[in-house]
């Protein structure tokens, strides 16, 4: 119930997004018509398109990649008229001449005439088309839900509830709009200059949409004005990440922290119980850990896959951390949990934890069983439990190193009984991916190259699911992307079949990272990145030389562009020289 409820209160926050610019003249070209037969109809017909056009986007599969496209294209046109009969009653007449049900419907409107359920409804639908691509992260929540455990219902009804909060605002806005519009009317005679205005605002939304804008500039500015909302209200709302109570019962028993060991007590809340460590299918640098043996230790378990940009970024930390205090009573458990295939096999995992230098231990969760325990729903993800096995504190994504360590020291001052030096915080070394990074100039954001979660791919050819096809990259804007040569794109990667294939990504931030493998065969791919042309010199990356040479031999994160002096926009091209590759996810730092 609560994720409902988050995610209907994420999409009453979509109004304050300009990601839904586009969808308001639409929305408010019914304002001061009837509720119950103009406005309830078309956000009902938005609600379930949106939810629709989600769920497919969560199964995946080409006919649902097309029927998205050209339901948009449908929409584009269909909105586009209708903007020109708003804004010229002489071309409504001639439009409606040829297409008499139709054109009567959509060119109803308050100037006198009756709009029926149908029209309203059908223009709900088109707005839903062009709005499913807007949404931000209650709708990625969903998605890796899906992802993970497969799309059914719930997935659905999740989608439902997030259209119908931003419903529910768009409702209240047409309402407040409709009265203004009315006493304008009323005072100033100006209902023909705002039909046309409307008409005038209907065709600079389908300009937008048509351009791009919608699920590039705006969405992009969507994601930089919600997200942090979105984010608040999830931490808020799940208070309680092990889904136990918050009270803990007291039957007069003493544990084994009780008595002297009590002097000093943290202010740290408690917020549930510690849950199972069972089903993990492998432990990696120790036998399986149990709850009840883990009893008077204060526990970190950090939820992590190997090919995780945040959680990288996340490892120098949590490495410090249980080296540092692994003698004052500190157990760390990393909990290997796969976004990909290829993270579920168990040796790129042991590969990972020697690359990584990570010697605490590690359950590898690939039956998502100890995710589902603690309710989890983030990578990286931090749950710090005390001494008695309570939950005091957690954190999601990377970030707050400080704020974290100190509760460490805090759960282990109450293990102990007293405060303690606490020696201050670590501040790891960090090198190539894991370094933090550079947000005051960060302007691109995580991109699937898999039809699954893919966006902003810009190639002419459009994607041809799990069928091999020849690609090719025109101009792009920022956050754009595009193949080259002849690729099969499948749910969560794209294979190329032939050499002398490439990917063109045009990015603003100062690191650039491929997720990349060598494919089935496990043969070595030799590439040469490129950046605006010319080999990257002095802004390559720790997985390059200055001339842009690399080799993927192994399936994990790529980072290879580092830009060293001022960063600005630029064009990343990898051009592969042998067959095979998979590319699979563009991440930026």
């Amino acid at each position: 119930m609560i994720l409902f409820t988050i995610a209907y209160v994420a999409g009453v926050l979509t109004i304050v997004s300009p990601c839904i610019l586009p969808v308001l003249p639409f929305v408010f070209s019914r304002a001061g018509q009837p509720f119950a037969t103009s406005v309830l109809p078309m956000l009902i017909g938005k609600v379930v398109t949106f939810a629709a056009v989600a769920t497919l986007a969560a199964l995946g599969g080409d006919w649902a990649v097309q029927a998205n496209e050209a339901g948009r294209f449908v929409a584009i046109a269909m909105l586009a008229v209708f903007g020109v009969m708003l804004l010229s009653p002489q071309v409504a007449a001639v439009v409606t001449r040829p297409v008499v049900a139709l054109g009567n419907r959509l060119s109803r409107r308050a100037a006198g005439q009756k709009t029926s359920v149908g029209s309203s409804l059908l223009l709900g639908v088109a707005t839903g088309l062009l709005w499913a691509p807007c949404a931000g992260p209650i709708l990625g929540l969903v998605l890796t839900g899906a992802a993970l455990h497969g799309a059914n219902v719930e997935t659905t009804l999740l989608l439902t509830a997030y259209a119908t909060g931003a419903a529910t605002s768009l409702a209240l806005a047409v309402l407040a709009g409709g009265r203004i519009f009315a006493a304008m009317k009323r005072s100033l005679g100006m209902g023909e200059r705002l039909r046309q205005g409307l008409g005038i605002a209907v065709l600079a939304g389908v300009a937008a949409i048509a351009l791009g804008l919608d699920t590039g500039l705006l969405a992009r500015l969507s994601y930089a004005g919600t997200t942090n909302l979105e984010q608040s209200l999830l931490n808020s709302l799940r208070g309680d990440p092990a889904g136990a109570t918050r009270t803990v019962a007291s039957n007069g028993k003493k544990s084994a922290t009780d008595g002297a060991k009590q002097a000093y007590r943290s202010s740290l809340p408690v917020e549930g119980t510690f849950p199972s460590l069972d089903g993990a299918v492998e432990w990696l640098n120790s036998e399986p850990l149990t709850v009840e043996e883990l009893r008077g230790k204060v526990v970190l378990v950090d939820f992590w896959t190997y090919s995780c940009i945040n959680c990288i970024r996340t490892i120098p930390y949590v490495r410090a951390w249980a080296e540092k205090y692994r003698d004052q009573g500190l157990v760390v458990i990393g909990v290997h949990a796969p976004e990909f295939a290829f993270e579920k096999r168990i040796d790129n995992v042991k590969r990972a934890v020697r690359d990584f230098k990570i010697g605490y231990p590690v359950a590898i969760d690939n039956d998502f069983a100890i995710w589902r325990a603690f309710g989890n729903s983030y990578w990286p993800a931090h749950y710090f439990i005390d001494a008695e096995g309570r939950i005091r504190h957690h954190h999601f994504g990377e970030g707050d190193y400080e704020e974290s360590e100190r509760v460490i020291q805090e759960l282990l001052a109450e293990s102990a009984g007293s405060r303690g030096n606490d020696g201050g915080t670590v501040k790891p070394e960090a090198k190539g991916a894991e370094s933090a990074p550079d947000f005051a100039n960060l302007q691109s954001g995580e991109d699937y190259v898999g039809y699954m979660r893919a966006g902003n791919f810009a190639s002419p050819e459009g994607v041809a699911a799990d069928e091999a096809r020849d690609y090719s990259v025109g101009d792009l804007d920022l956050n754009q992307w595009g193949l080259g040569g002849n690729w099969t794109v499948g749910p969560e990667q794209a294979t190329l079949n032939r050499s002398d294939g490439s990917i063109t990504y045009r990015f603003s931030a100062r690191d650039l990272h491929l997720v990349l493998g060598p494919g089935a065969n496990g043969r070595k791919v030799r590439f040469q990145v490129k950046v605006d042309g010319v080999a990257p010199g002095p802004d390559h990356g720790s997985d390059i030389d200055s001339n842009g040479n690399g080799t993927v031999s192994e399936t994990r994160l790529y980072q290879l562009v580092r830009q060293s002096a001022e960063v600005r926009e630029r064009t990343f091209e990898i051009r592969f020289l042998d067959p095979g590759v998979e590319a699979f996810v563009f991440t930026f730092g």
